[in-house]
């Protein structure tokens, strides 16, 4: 009781927030010396949400006591460097651990290749791009006899022999400077420039078709420089954290109006303002092209002529996953002004091609204005490719009255596919509407400003690859264009004018892709081909009557890719076209050919 009471009044002197520390600990010494207060009153149970202080809730675990006698003791700390490793840049990176790159080696890091940015930079990247591009092609279509000579004398066919052929070496280089940290968001500013060397050689079995000279040989050599792409790409703004932005690109470069190359696919000068929205799920270009001339020969960009008085405004929206997830839609206008009524110009040849020598042979100025939908994606497993145009304006001379003619017609193209595993198989469907009334006011048969259709087979089907010369209704003429597929009655696709009095196209056709193995692939495709109507034809041709099928056409091509990337991609191709009564009614030869045909061996090798 007096122990009791001596150890309250040391507790009463302390003070109040060392109490009940003080009360515990003394509580404890009586209990363990037997000397507990037995007339103490119990303390009272803590408040809900409180516990007593200076007790910890939860005592800490006993010390855990590892045992492993084969292990090995952890490093003493001073085993560890104090300083910080200098390391180069993040690019450059993987030499700390002896991985040098080389120069000339395309496949793994190159300072050239724009793989890392130039030394002493941190975003500014070069780039070198170099493509070897071998063609060899024989072929045969029906050729005229020239009209002067014949390199048979004593003959009076109008169709000569049809075997020719043709060899192509292009070699392209380019250059490229950009800033910015281009792995994830778009670049800040970029130059480019590519020029593209060609040298091919013809030889044909018929005089006045490689030269309009009849004196000249009938086999031809020719070089040429063209500048593909010369522009300065600038980034104007991001609008949002994931790099959607606005950019403008000026100068010479490439540009498709649409998925498949059916309306205009080239490289051109022009001015583009170009970028996207929400996440990259609206995109869109407004755009402005002036017409270079092109090579007659190559198909390249000549800057050494004057450019063409034809103008071209494009403005077109994309949409992906609209109106179905995997799907992309696309609307555009396109308005083709051309003012070349008084220029008269002849390709390299010699042969003339504005104005065409067809119809009153007089030079035209119009508008043609394009509204077009297109869609390419996927519907689950259902892969789909689709166009859809109509074509307005105003002729200033139709090529039939010499008067003004309305513009007015239509085209469609549809290509679907299914993949089985390794197969996939497509069928493909176009129409493109021809004239039914030359002599009217209007004029109905579709035509594109500069086709290049990826289509039903593209450059392996004979009717697309090759061109086919309308003879006996035009001087230079062809019915189709080379790398084309309508039925447009034009001098030249490259150097020509665009041409809405002609007989339109249909194609009906199917095929399969099949990946035999990861480096080589197979594709068959076998394509029915007729004209929309043939009025047109049978004016120009003094003709009571035309058919309109003009033939099947039947190829396969074999590409090879024996390092599995696209560095070297080898391909060969072969074409036969089976002519049908439409075809055998403009065309016939003097060896009576029932069928032509068309190779093409390529080799493509890219650095």
């Amino acid at each position: 009781m007096r122990s009791g009471l001596l150890f309250a009044l040391v507790i009463c002197t302390l003070p109040l927030a060392q109490r009940a520390m003080a009360a515990d600990v003394i509580g404890d010494l009586l209990e363990a010396a037997g000397g507990a207060v037995a007339d103490a009153p119990p303390d009272p149970p803590p408040l809900d949400g409180r516990r007593r202080p200076g007790r910890p809730k939860d005592l800490p675990p006993a010390e855990a006591v590892q045992v492993n006698p084969k292990g090995i003791d952890a490093p003493a700390p001073d085993a560890f460097p104090t300083d910080q490793i200098p390391i180069p840049d993040r690019w450059r990176l993987i030499e700390a651990v002896g991985v040098h790159s080389r120069w000339f080696d395309p496949y793994n890091q190159n300072t050239i290749k724009g793989d890392r940015p130039l030394k002493g930079t941190q975003d500014w990247f070069f780039t070198l791009t170099g493509v070897s591009d071998s063609v060899i092609e024989p072929r045969s279509f029906p050729l005229p006899v020239g009209a002067q000579t014949t390199v048979r004398p004593g003959s009076n066919d109008n169709f000569g022999r049809t075997e020719s052929f043709v060899g192509s070496q292009t070699i392209i280089t380019g250059l490229a400077l950009t800033k910015g940290s281009t792995a994830y968001k778009p670049p800040e500013i970029e130059f480019r420039l590519t020029l593209a060397f060609n040298y091919n050689y013809a030889e044909v079995p018929e005089k006045r078709i490689l030269s309009i000279s009849p004196s000249n040989p009938t086999h031809r050599t020719d070089a040429f420089v063209g500048v593909q792409e010369a522009f300065v790409d600038y980034h104007i703004r991001n609008v949002s954290d994931r790099y959607d932005f606005d950019s403008i690109r000026v100068g010479i470069q490439p540009f498709s109006s649409d998925f498949r190359g059916f309306l205009f696919q080239d490289n051109q000068l022009g001015i583009r303002l170009f970028g996207d929205r929400d996440n990259n799920r609206w995109q869109y270009n407004l755009a402005v092209f002036q017409r270079i001339e092109k090579d007659t020969n190559s198909g390249l960009n000549d800057i050494g002529q004057s450019l063409r008085n034809d103008t071209i405004y494009i403005a077109n929206l994309y949409r992906q996953d609209l109106p179905f997830p995997g799907l992309t839609s696309q609307v555009s206008v396109v308005y083709d002004r051309d003012r070349e009524a008084g220029h008269i110009h002849f390709d390299d040849n010699g042969f003339p091609v504005r104005p065409a020598l067809i119809g009153d042979e007089r030079g035209r100025n119009y508008d043609a204005v394009y509204l077009g939908y297109n869609v390419d994606g996927h519907i689950g497993r259902l892969n789909l490719t689709g166009s859809a145009y109509s074509v307005t304006g105003k002729d200033r001379n139709s090529i039939f009255t010499s008067k003004p003619a309305d513009i007015q017609a239509w085209f469609a193209a549809v290509e679907p596919s299914y993949d089985f595993d390794w197969i996939r198989v497509r069928g493909s469907a176009l129409w493109a509407s021809g004239d039914k009334h030359p002599f009217d006011n209007k004029e109905t048969g579709f035509d594109a400003i500069y086709e290049n259709p990826q289509f039903a087979g593209a450059d392996t089907s004979y009717w697309i690859r090759q061109s086919i010369p309308f003879v006996g209704g035009g001087r230079a003429i062809g019915i189709n264009g080379r790398n084309g597929v309508l039925n447009d009655l034009r001098s030249s696709k490259d150097e020509g004018q665009s041409n809405f009095n002609n007989p339109g196209t249909i194609l009906l056709g199917a095929g399969t892709d099949m990946d035999l193995t990861p480096r080589v692939r197979w594709s068959v495709n076998v394509n029915h081909l007729w004209f929309d109507n043939t009025a047109v034809l049978q004016t120009l041709r003094d003709e009571g009557s035309i058919p309109k099928s003009l033939g099947w056409d039947y190829s396969t091509s074999l590409i090879w890719r024996p390092k599995m990337t696209q560095n070297l991609v080898l391909r060969g191709s072969a074409a036969v076209f089976q002519p049908s009564s439409g075809f055998s009614d403009l065309l016939s030869n003097s060896s009576g050919d029932s069928r032509y045909y068309s190779v093409l061996l390529n080799a493509i090798l890219n650095f």
